[in-house]
């Protein structure tokens, strides 16, 4: 039959088709409707058999697609997950494995909303010196030997030589990293995920500011102290003005002076960074100076009987207490929290970080030695060792001079922990996952004034009303938490996954089986710690090693290492994964109550986050490839 001219314009084609509609005369209204409508040139369908997919793109143009690692839309928020229509707990799965580019952070930094560039390396040693020396030397001391006995020393010793691995590691991503504030919460945002990052400044945050209210109390407990060294306020001053008054059993303590410090602190702070720094500088150095002179004076005053037993309950009682003495190396950690505002940061971080923990195990391995060696453990007080071990010696001079260095070096060390938690608030605080009050800085002073003013008000809380004894017992938990993570990311930024030919095993890839092996490694060295804690067969610690060995083997041959740029560890994998396990066999000697933190805390923290951190956190781009830091390689895939 012939073709008819009115059909074949329907199918836009110059060859008419083998078989089309029979119909007759001129192309019907109906058809000549169906045509303008369609307005589809390129079809080469039949109108009675188009579908309207080709016109959804057109309906959905103003959807944000989101991507495979991150959410990304057009606001600087990312939507919930009750605006995309996806489930609650599919939702919370896929903002939780998130991972940070950090290109938001050099921009706010560059654009002049960030801190400001005034520290130098000398500083920043002081820094660390100045957050270390005090805690350990003037307050913990006491308390670990009452059960360690001289063998406080060899627990300063074990958590100096773990703390030293960690360096390392923190050395090596300050110098890697843009220099922007954030720390171990930065970097594990960076190498794992967001919701670990958000775990980890949860954990870090409540050691911090147990810490800050329990050096408070030190603080005013020694100013009380050199003030009844006047003979007319010796004996006069009450109880819960500075050392405590307790209340229900010990469980409240009022102290009063211990606010008006943190309050009189965060005044300091709130002024301006290098008001705070020559504060730092001055009584830093003061305090050095202090130590020194009272070891060669104390060496002169030691009994070497006093030194046996060295350890008289037993090397458990030591590894016990160096989980206690842990936190009184956290000065370096300060020192990568303060990068925003160094001068040098690549060059300068690591230096500071590395010279200022080996200064601090020298000075409190030699301080143990005197003060043991000096009096028996069993005398040594609890609250003011140092200066109660001179006075037991008749040498009161130096008690004054001990007393001038102890609130010099408390008042450092208190300093710089309210310090390195605004920081961390502020780096929240840009993230999202905080209100963004924590995220403004001054104008004019470039503080972060919100973020150091709740710093300040939370310490003076706990350290008003709270037993500091009571809060020991839940301390270090954040520290070995952050310091586990913090040596994992310096082994998973150095993958890279697209350069191994190595096939995945089942389901997982590359980079996945990689921190499952992390994980075993971190799981063997907890329980190696528990079968030494509570006296199990040995077969039990032996199994638990050879699996962390064999997954280190994994670790090591399983995955490809790329080189960074600047400081690099020493011995990656095999330094980083030792720490994690030693760091894990340290946390098993913790006490419960710690364990229960630990639980309870995170168990709240993933509640919060989603809650609030999920649906608020700054939207990043999903490629890897943005990510401003320097030399980490970008193959890493998404978790």
């Amino acid at each position: 039959m012939a073709a008819q001219p009115g059909i074949f314009p329907l199918y836009q084609t110059s060859d008419p088709p083998t078989n089309p509609p029979a119909s007759g005369g001129a192309t019907p209204p109906r058809l000549r409707l169906l045509l303008r409508m369609t307005q589809e040139p390129t079809s080469l369908l039949p109108v009675w058999a188009r579908t309207p997919t080709t016109r959804r793109p057109l309906l959905r143009r103003h959807q944000h697609p989101i991507a495979s690692g991150a959410m990304e839309e057009s606001h600087d928020r990312r939507p919930s997950s009750s605006s995309t229509g996806r489930p609650f707990l599919s939702g919370l799965c896929a903002a939780a494995l998130r991972r940070k580019p950090l290109g938001a952070h050099t921009t706010t930094a560059a654009s002049g909303e960030g801190l400001v560039r005034q520290l130098g390396v000398l500083e920043l040693v002081l820094l660390g010196i100045g957050a270390s020396i005090g805690a350990g030397i003037f307050v913990v001391t006491g308390t670990v030997a009452r059960d360690a006995g001289p063998g406080v020393t060899i627990s300063f010793v074990l958590a100096g030589a773990a703390c030293v691995l960690n360096a390392l590691c923190y050395a090596e991503l300050a110098s890697r990293f843009p220099a922007v504030v954030g720390g171990a919460y930065l970097y594990t945002y960076a190498a794992f995920n967001e919701i670990t990052a958000f775990l980890v400044f949860t954990q870090l945050m409540v050691d911090y500011h147990i810490g800050a209210a329990s050096i408070a109390r030190s603080l005013a407990s020694y100013f009380i102290q050199f003030l009844e060294l006047i003979p007319f306020l010796k004996g006069n001053i009450p109880s819960w003005i500075g050392h405590g008054e307790e209340f229900f059993g010990g469980v409240v303590s009022i102290n009063i002076l211990a606010p008006i410090l943190l309050i009189l602190l965060t005044a300091i702070l709130c002024y301006g960074v290098k008001e705070s720094s020559a504060v730092n500088t001055f009584m830093t150095t003061l305090k050095i100076v202090i130590v020194i002179v009272v070891v060669f004076a104390g060496v002169f005053e030691v009994d070497v009987t006093n030194w046996s037993p060295f350890m008289p309950n037993g090397f458990k009682s030591v590894v016990t207490g160096a989980t206690v003495v842990f936190f009184a190396y956290v000065g370096f950690d300060a020192v990568a929290n303060s990068a925003e505002e160094a001068k040098r940061p690549q060059r300068d971080l690591p230096i500071g970080i590395l010279g200022s923990l080996l200064a601090c195990v020298l000075l409190y391995v030699a301080v143990c030695l005197v003060i043991t060696g000096m009096v028996p453990y069993t005398l040594l007080g609890e609250d003011a060792p140092l200066a109660e071990a001179f006075a037991a010696k008749g040498l009161k001079f130096i008690t004054v001079l001990i007393s001038i260095g102890a609130v010099a070096g408390l008042t450092t060390t208190l300093l710089v922990g309210l310090y390195v938690q605004s920081r961390l608030y502020l780096g929240l605080g840009r993230d999202g996952l905080l209100p963004s009050i924590f995220a403004k800085v001054h104008p004019t002073r470039h503080t972060p004034l919100h973020s150091q003013i709740w710093v300040g008000c939370v310490a003076a809380v706990m350290a008003g009303l709270f037993n500091i004894h009571m809060l020991s017992h839940i301390l270090s938990v954040g520290t070995l938490t952050g310091y586990s993570v913090v040596s994992a990311c310096v082994i998973t930024l150095r993958w890279n996954d697209k350069a191994t030919s190595r096939r995945s095993l089942g389901i997982m890839s590359i980079w996945q089986e990689g921190v499952l092996c992390l994980v075993i490694v971190a799981l063997c060295g907890f329980i190696v710690g528990l079968c030494y804690r509570y006296n199990y067969t040995i077969a039990f610690m032996v199994v638990a090693f050879l699996i962390a060995v064999a997954a280190s083997f994994a670790i090591q041959f399983r995955q490809v290492y790329v080189d960074p740029p600047g400081f690099s560890c020493p011995g990656v994998p095999l330094v980083p994964v030792i720490s994690v396990f030693f760091n894990m066999v340290l946390f098993a000697q913790l006490h419960e109550e710690a364990w229960y933190r630990f639980v309870i805390l995170s168990l709240i923290a993933v509640g919060v986050y989603a809650g609030y951190g999920q649906y608020n956190a700054v939207s990043s781009s999903s490629d890897h490839s943005s990510v401003g830091y320097h030399g980490v390689p970008s193959e890493a895939p998404s978790p």
